[in-house]
């Protein structure tokens, strides 16, 4: 063989090896790797194109579940409810508690800290400059953001500013300049949509402040006041530097001013702020506007930490957080127990197969479901009750904020599957709220103990009873028992059988699917006359359904029917919160053959349906068809499995995760509501998602992924894994071809939840073209 025939074949050997081993390239990544906190991370009304904004995730570091956020805040006031929003230029500071993703004008966004140098400003300032202030441009080259971490250089101050936490306490490492006045300044007044009304500070030695800050209503907050929102959030902090040079600035805002969210961005409020006088030579003050600073010359890229300890309990909480947790470790320490504590939780469900973006959405989307319910109670178990007093859980975690009109349709029902503890803890959260606060209801929108009443519906009945069939039951059931029965006489359709004005179609089909899930509740309990009672009850649903219409239309209170606009269906409003009735009106998921039959039978509703479809815009914004951007429509893809149209779920769903998730700031089409638009996209990703939640049956879609891995929890299921197989599962094969469970041939577009718990593999096999024989030959009976 000569020499250059020798190279070639050498070479294409070479290349052979190449090939075959890049096809066998094993993944190291970690799951954290592939979470990029960026995503949704924006309020924008303009790219939304509505007034609910985008994804309004924030990108700071968290850990699963809890207590403490350490993010951005890039302005205050507004329905801007994570404190940051992507495309704004600055950074006003780094708060220590954080919301995800809600609309109706957030709360939290405490314990604002801000590195600056030179001369010591009091306020924010505006982002336009038209008022200066300590807020900073910042690089957005710069900015990093991963699971429990954040960083960013502030351009203004030539600080770079880098963020970590752990469940009660979080930590900022601050890299300065060479410089002479170099600080660290603390804004105890802010709060993300008002102010705290009141605050105290103690500098306790030369490293450590503690204090508190009490927000009230008065003070806006959550609904700018409308969520009585009234909780005190207590701090422990630590300086690496000494506080040799300090001081205060404190307001005196008179007691008739206003001081909501946009009353504390005013001219005059502000005014009054900048011109607080400087104190010093004090060790603690209390006041109605408090700010403290720390001064020290630093030389070039000398780092500074600050740690911080949070409680809503007292400042001894605090503190002992703090020391529980991080006062013994340095910042890297701390930063990679965040990241190992991310992929502990994230491994709970493993995904091959797809691409890095399509792992990047799906890991994401599994983080932002795991930010709340978060941790309410100190590392010792106490926690603020409902009646305002002191209480120590024993058996499980105290935890808050609850999204129920939100989170009970995905969120929680993938929790049942991934995190039943955490099921658990929140029943137990709001058996314990309704019990101390002796209203002995369940609250349908839930922060720090307080009834907000936001949205509709009796939502925590429906994760109650979905926890219970499934045998999630660490938890008083006759107390929460009484408390649903309490909650369904309280806000039901009562004796008329429906739900008048303002909101008729919404609250009484959400009323009759509740009132349904009491009744599961009841056979669990054997209580035969209540099941028949709340079964009836859940027939609600067809009081509102004229049948000259066609649809369900909205009654008076005097059981007449409101007028019939021409555009009746896609109206926004009508009958409906946030919705339209074509929207709102497929909401019968308890049971789906009745209404069915009330529209006129399988072949029209399927047309309708179909149509509602082929109506909805390609980018999935906001619209008046199949509106992904908000939480009434979450159900509505599964509904063709009950349709004898199998084969149309698989088409939406893909259609949908392709469409109204990516990774990008847009990535969420919708606001995120606390877990809820990343959990309907994990579920519908892997392949399953139910359609009635306090039912045990979960809809088969088409997965995104070849492979999924559930890891289920032991103390609760039989199983220890199972496991989704999708064979040629090319972005073109979005149809099953057929499936089998544990080997043998299924055709049922359905799955059991015992089946998924007990362990075992699901495998479809999919193709490019719709199988209309899988799936359609099982009848889909009325839940009992």
């Amino acid at each position: 063989m000569n020499k250059g025939i020798w190279k070639i074949c050498f070479a294409s050997l070479l290349l052979a090896i190449a090939s075959c081993s890049s096809k066998n390239v094993v993944d190291e990544s970690a799951p954290s790797d592939y979470v990029n906190p960026f995503i949704g991370a924006s309020t924008s009304v303009g790219d939304a194109g509505v007034y609910h904004g985008l994804g309004k995730t924030f990108p700071g570091a968290a850990t699963p579940f809890g207590m403490v956020q350490v993010s951005p805040n890039t302005i205050t006031g507004g329905d801007n409810s994570p404190g940051y929003s992507y495309e704004h230029k600055t950074i006003e500071g780094f708060a220590f508690t954080q919301m995800s993703g809600v609309g109706w004008y957030g709360d939290l966004g405490n314990f604002l800290v801000m590195p600056t140098t030179g001369e010591l400003k009091k306020i924010a300032g505006k982002e336009d400059g038209s008022i200066e202030g300590y807020r900073s441009l910042y690089n957005k080259q710069t900015e990093i953001a991963s699971a429990g971490y954040y960083s960013a250089e502030l351009s203004d101050y030539n600080i770079k500013v880098e963020a970590t936490a752990a469940p009660h306490s979080g930590m900022l490492k601050f890299t300065f300049p060479e410089n002479d006045q170099s600080r660290i300044q603390i804004d105890l007044a802010r709060r993300v949509g008002g102010t705290s009304t009141s605050q105290y500070i103690k500098v306790v030695d030369d490293y450590t402040i503690q204090g508190w800050m009490k927000c009230t209503p008065d003070g806006g907050g959550w609904g700018n006041g409308d969520g009585q929102a009234n909780y005190t959030v207590y701090f422990y902090a630590q300086f690496s530097k000494p506080l040799k040079e300090y001081g205060f600035w404190s307001a005196n805002i008179p007691d008739d001013w206003q001081r909501k969210r946009d009353d504390v961005i005013s001219i005059p409020y502000l005014t009054r702020v900048s011109e607080s006088p400087i104190i010093k030579g004090e060790k603690e003050l209390e006041g109605k506007h408090l700010g403290f600073f720390s001064e020290f010359s630093t030389k070039k890229d000398e780092e500074v930490t600050l740690k911080v300890g949070i409680s809503f309990v007292d400042m001894d909480g605090a503190e002992k957080n703090l020391k529980a947790e991080i006062a013994e470790k340095d910042f890297t320490k701390v930063r990679q127990e965040a990241k190992e504590l991310w992929d502990r939780e994230l491994a709970k469900i493993e995904v091959t197969g797809a691409s890095k973006d399509k792992k990047t959405i799906f890991y994401t989307a599994l983080y932002h479901t795991m930010i709340d319910p978060r941790i309410y109670a100190d590392i010792d178990g106490r926690y603020i009750g409902g009646d305002g007093n002191i209480h120590i859980s024993k058996d499980f975690t105290k935890r808050t904020i609850f999204s129920g009109w939100d989170v009970f349709r995905s969120q929680f029902p993938l929790q049942t599957i991934i995190n039943p503890e955490i099921v658990n803890d929140e029943i137990n959260s709001l058996v314990t709220l309704a019990e101390q606060s002796s209203k002995k209801y369940f609250e349908r929108w839930e922060l720090m103990n307080a009834y907000s009443g936001c949205m509709i519906g009796n939502p925590a009945i429906s994760v109650l009873a979905d926890a219970y069939v499934k045998g999630i039951r660490n938890y008083d059931i006759d107390k929460a028992y009484e408390y649903a029965i309490n909650s369904s006489d309280k806000f039901g359709n009562g004796k008329q059988g429906f739900t008048g004005p303002p909101f008729s179609i919404s609250n009484t089909l959400e009323h009759a699917y509740t009132d349904w899930c009491i009744s599961q509740i009841a056979r669990e309990l054997g209580k035969t006359a209540d099941e028949l009672k709340y079964i009836e009850k859940g027939q609600a649903y067809r009081n509102i359904f004229d049948p000259s219409k066609g649809w369900f239309r909205p009654r008076n209170a005097d059981g007449s029917w409101e007028d019939w606009p021409e555009d009746a269906r896609i109206k926004e409003w009508y009958g409906c919160i946030e919705a339209n009735s074509y929207q709102q009106g497929w909401f019968v998921p308890h049971d789906i053959p009745g209404m069915i039959e009330l529209m006129g039978g399988k072949d029209k509703a399927r047309e309708d349906l179909s149509s509602f479809f082929d109506q909805t815009p390609k980018n999935m914004l906001w619209n008046n068809y199949y509106n992904h951007a908000n939480e009434p429509v979450h159900l509505v893809p599964f509904l063709f499995n009950h349709l004898d149209a199998p084969w149309l779920t698989q088409k939406w769903t893909r259609y949908i995760c392709d469409k109204a998730y990516s990774n990008s700031v847009e990535g969420i089409v919708g606001n995120e509501d606390v877990g809820q638009m990343s959990a309907w996209y994990v579920l519908a990703a892997t392949g399953i998602h139910p359609s009635c939640p306090g039912n045990t049956r979960y809809e088969i879609t088409s997965p995104i992924f070849d492979k999924i891995k559930f890891k289920l929890d032991l103390k609760y299921f039989k199983g220890k894994e199972f496991t989704i197989i999708s064979h040629d599962n090319l972005p073109e094969n979005s149809y099953i071809q057929r499936a089998t469970l544990n080997g043998m041939e299924y055709n049922k577009c359905y799955i059991d939840f015992s089946d998924i718990t007990n362990g075992g593999t699901l495998e479809l096999f999919m193709g490019n073209s719709p199988n209309k024989n899988w799936g359609t030959k099982v009848p889909s009976p009325s839940f009992p």
